[in-house]
């Protein structure tokens, strides 16, 4: 029987979004506290979370295939197809699990979009007050001599921002 099998990994997927969504959540709090020391952790948690999906989502694609192939359809159908093709009560529960899948993911898109646009924000905050910050040119900085007193340091300064987030 793959149905149950393919049924027990769509609620292991729905669990893990549902975990994935709450820790972005988590994240986008510490963001607007302002609480950076943490945001490491949550980025962490979070990493973990895709991890566990990436190995489900191969296991899904497995049961699934087995379903699709029990059912007599190809490899590769989506849940739509699966429900189609299978007898009550799994018509129901396949329709069901993928309907919650789309709104997961919908919410998931839509929470990691407000902490993009958060970080983004935040990064833009902080050029603006490291531009702010002197009379200095972008091509001066300032380090300190042998005997602690500042010096200007001019020239072609090596500059490296991550935009990509």
């Amino acid at each position: 029987m793959s149905l149950p099998d393919l049924a027990a990994v769509l609620w292991r997927q729905r669990e893990l979004i549902e975990r994935l969504c709450y820790r972005l959540e988590c994240e986008q709090l510490l963001l607007a506290a302002g609480r950076m020391n943490r945001i490491a952790f949550a980025v962490s948690e979070v990493e973990t979370v895709v991890e566990d999906l990436q190995v489900l989502e191969l296991q899904r694609g497995e049961a699934a295939d087995r379903a699709a192939a029990e059912l007599g359809l190809p490899a590769g159908s989506g849940l739509s197809d699966l429900a189609a093709a299978s007898q009550p009560p799994w018509t129901g529960v396949l329709l069901e699990h993928r309907a919650a899948l789309i709104a997961l993911t919908t919410e998931l898109h839509a929470l990691a979009d407000a902490n993009k646009a958060m970080i983004s924000s935040g990064m833009a905050l902080v050029e603006a007050a490291m531009n702010s910050l002197g009379s200095l040119s972008p091509h001066q900085a300032v380090g300190y001599d042998a005997t602690g007193h500042a010096d200007p340091v001019t020239g072609r300064l090596p500059a490296v921002i991550d935009r990509v987030l």
